[in-house]
């Protein structure tokens, strides 16, 4: 399985963005009178925000405020993102897979902007196959959309993922492929193994470390 694709999800695995995400999502529902405490919204990370503002302040703030909330994220978030940066290891990491030869797409549901942004800060476009947008899916993550639009842009079934939350785990689960996952995302060991990740490592140079072998897991 040398020949192995890999996925590479990047809020949260490749740059550190979930606490900046998770105050803006704060922020854009105080804007609309809905108080949720700042956990809640982290501990539903990696959703995207079609799934997350339901799953978060219920049925009938979706139904409600669901678009706004959506805009008002985006811009808040988009205010702040020159504060973001790159997790130690992720170039790094990109470019082990491309001297390996292994084929990477970075999956992101993200406007293009905020990806433009992300791939600017790693220098990433001359080191992966490809990546996605929001363009390229219909639901986000736990939905396998995403997932299965970056195995499209891979061109092979035989991948794996590099997530850092649950919802990753579960968004590759539905789409059949196993999920390699970090730490950097503030999920617990516990509970990404709870979600079915194959394995979890500390941190970007700790998978680095043992790249080959966990890129090899099966489901």
């Amino acid at each position: 399985m040398l020949d192995r694709g890999v996925i590479l999800d990047v809020d949260g695995t490749l740059v550190d963005t979930n606490y900046q995400h998770a105050l803006a999502w704060y922020m854009a529902f105080r804007e609309h009178e809905v108080t949720v405490p700042i956990w809640r919204v982290h501990r539903h990370l990696g959703m995207g925000g079609d799934q997350l503002v339901e799953a978060v302040a219920g049925a009938e703030v979706e139904r409600e405020f669901g678009d706004e909330l959506r805009d008002a994220h985006d811009v808040l978030y988009l205010a702040s993102i020159q504060t973001i940066s790159a997790f130690d290891g992720a170039r790094g990491l990109l470019e082990d897979l491309k001297s390996a030869g292994r084929q990477a797409v970075i999956a992101s549901s993200a406007g293009e902007r905020e990806l433009d942004h992300y791939l600017d800060l790693l220098d990433a476009r001359g080191l992966v196959q490809g990546w996605t947008t929001a363009a390229d899916v219909e639901q986000t993550k736990p939905e396998p959309d995403l997932v299965l639009a970056a195995l499209n842009k891979l061109g092979t079934e035989d991948a794996v993922m590099v997530g850092d939350t649950p919802w990753d785990v579960e968004a590759a689960r539905r789409a059949g492929i196993a999920t390699v996952a970090v730490l950097t995302g503030g999920f617990s060991s516990a509970e990404l193994i709870e979600a079915g990740a194959a394995a979890v490592y500390e941190s970007l140079p700790a998978l680095r470390n043992e790249l080959e072998a966990a890129l090899e897991i099966d489901a």
